[in-house]
C-alpha cells in the first residue's frame, strides 16, 4: 500500500489534528480524535466510520498494526504516513502507538434508544473530569447497560480523553447527550424507575430492588446529585463509607451501582 507521507510539523493536517483537541474546533467540524490500537478497535468493530487514518511505523508497539491499517482502509479511511516528530505532536498520549484517525463525532438522540424489557440506563449529570466519564463508560460497557445518558455535559463525550479513559467503548454502547429535563421525561415515558446515590437516606444500595427497568443516577464529583434529580428519584440509596473519607470517586460508585444491578439480576 503506497499512501501519502507527511514529514513537515507545519502540514496543514498536522494543525488541524492538534486543533481537534479543543471542543470548539471539535464541534465546529464535527469530527473527535481516537487515538491507540484498542481504542480504533472498538470504533471499527463497532460500524464507526474513520475519515483520516494517521500513523507512523516507527512507534508501532503491537504486532497487529498492518492488519488494522488494512481494515481501516476497507472501511473506507484515508491512511497517511507520518515521521515520529510529526506523530507526536500530532499526538496527546505520553506513550504514542502510533496510531491516531479523525472521525466524526459520536451523536446520538434519545429516540434512538430501543429498549428491551427491564432496561439499564445510566444517567451521568455534570461529570467534570474526562477520566471520570470515560471509565463510567467503561464500567457500563462491562455491566451491560443499555444506553449511557450525559446530562447537562460539563465535558463532551468526544473528548479525546474521554474516549482513551473509556478504552473505546465510548463506540460499543449508546452515548446521548441532553438535558436533565429531558432525559427524566424521556425515563418517565417508558416507565423506567430512578435510583440515585445520596448519604441522606437510610437505604443500603444492596437492600433496594433494582431488578426491573432502572436508571442509575451519578452526579459531579464536587456536588453529587442536583436538587432536580435528588427529589424526582424514585429510590435514594447509599453506599456505606466506613472510614474516614465522606466519598467515593463518582466513577468508582458508579461500578458499585452498576455491578449490584447484575448481580441482582443474575
Amino acid at each position: 500500500m503506497e499512501h501519502h507521507a507527511i514529514t513537515s510539523l507545519t502540514n496543514t493536517r498536522v494543525k488541524n489534528v492538534v486543533k481537534l483537541r479543543q471542543r470548539s474546533h471539535r464541534d465546529a467540524l464535527g469530527q473527535m480524535l481516537i487515538e491507540g490500537f484498542r481504542e480504533i478497535t472498538r470504533a471499527l468493530e463497532n460500524g464507526h466510520p474513520l475519515d483520516e487514518f494517521f500513523y507512523c511505523e516507527a512507534l508501532f508497539q503491537g504486532e497487529n498494526n498492518a492488519a488494522l491499517l488494512e481494515r481501516a482502509e476497507s472501511a473506507g479511511a484515508r491512511l497517511v504516513s507520518c515521521t515520529a516528530p510529526v506523530f507526536k505532536k500530532m499526538s496527546y498520549r505520553d506513550r504514542p502507538d502510533g496510531l491516531l484517525a479523525i472521525a466524526p463525532q459520536v451523536r446520538h438522540e434519545l429516540s434512538d434508544l430501543s429498549l428491551e424489557k427491564a432496561p439499564f440506563i445510566v444517567i451521568a449529570e455534570a461529570i467534570e473530569k474526562p477520566g471520570n466519564l470515560g471509565t463510567i463508560l467503561r464500567s457500563s460497557d462491562a455491566a451491560g447497560v443499555d444506553a449511557v445518558i450525559v446530562c447537562d455535559r460539563c465535558t463532551d463525550i468526544n473528548n479525546p480523553n474521554v474516549v482513551r479513559a473509556s478504552i473505546g467503548t465510548l463506540f460499543s454502547l449508546p452515548v446521548v447527550e441532553t438535558t436533565g429535563a429531558e432525559a427524566l421525561a424521556w425515563l418517565r415515558a417508558n416507565d423506567i424507575q430512578t435510583v440515585a446515590t445520596t448519604p441522606h437516606t437510610d437505604t443500603l444500595y444492596n437492600d433496594a430492588d433494582l431488578t426491573r427497568g432502572v436508571a442509575v443516577i451519578v452526579g459531579t464529583e464536587q456536588y453529587g446529585l442536583s436538587e432536580a434529580w435528588l427529589d424526582a428519584a424514585d429510590i435514594k440509596v447509599r453506599i456505606p463509607m466506613l472510614g474516614q473519607a465522606d466519598s467515593l470517586n463518582v466513577a468508582s460508585a458508579t461500578t458499585i451501582l452498576l455491578y449490584e444491578v447484575v448481580r441482582q439480576r443474575l
